[in-house]
């Protein structure tokens, strides 16, 4: 096997496996909606009517972000055209709580996975910052423009025309 092929393989197989084992274990309960509920520990470092912010639990960098609508939507994968405005306000949102927090947006990267490359079942908007400090297994796990991975804009274009966004 190349140099190349079998970090690949790995990569692959990690992801699959954190995604298989996350989605035995969620059951019917959603952790992202009991995070908005109040049912959870999870510390809310911003909200708005629409939409709360908090750490992500397994950060691929020093400022590692989550924006969550409060109502509940599996994946980018269940939106459509009508979401755009919605998608929208999420960059708008987490990058003004970058800028509030005195985090820098330009070595930064906002995007979310793509099914079946998801770890909870409710829609969620990745900041991360700086990118440039991510490990090697982070930045391909957020490499941009992947079948797994997708900027704020890929996801724009996802909703524009659904058969862009499905993984080959």
């Amino acid at each position: 096997m190349s140099s190349i092929g079998l970090p690949i393989v790995l990569f692959t197989a990690m992801v699959w496996t954190k995604f298989r084992l996350t989605n035995e274990m969620d059951g019917p309960s959603c952790v992202f909606c009991d995070i908005v509920k109040g049912k959870s520990e999870t510390i809310l470092e911003a909200e708005s009517e629409e939409f709360v912010i908090f750490r992500d639990i397994k950060p691929a960098a020093p400022n590692h972000y989550l924006i969550v609508p409060k109502q509940h939507y599996d994946s980018l994968k269940t939106l459509d055209e009508s979401h755009i405005t919605m998608v929208r306000h999420m960059e708008k949102e987490i990058k003004a709580f970058f800028v509030s927090k005195g985090i820098s947006t330009q070595d930064a990267i906002f995007g979310f996975h793509y099914p079946p490359f998801i770890s909870v079942k409710h829609l969620h908007m990745h900041g991360i910052a700086p990118r440039s400090q991510m490990s090697f297994v982070s930045q391909m796990t957020y490499k941009p423009s992947t079948p797994w991975f997708k900027t704020t804009e890929d996801a724009l274009a996802c909703l524009r025309t659904k058969e862009k966004c499905s993984p080959p």
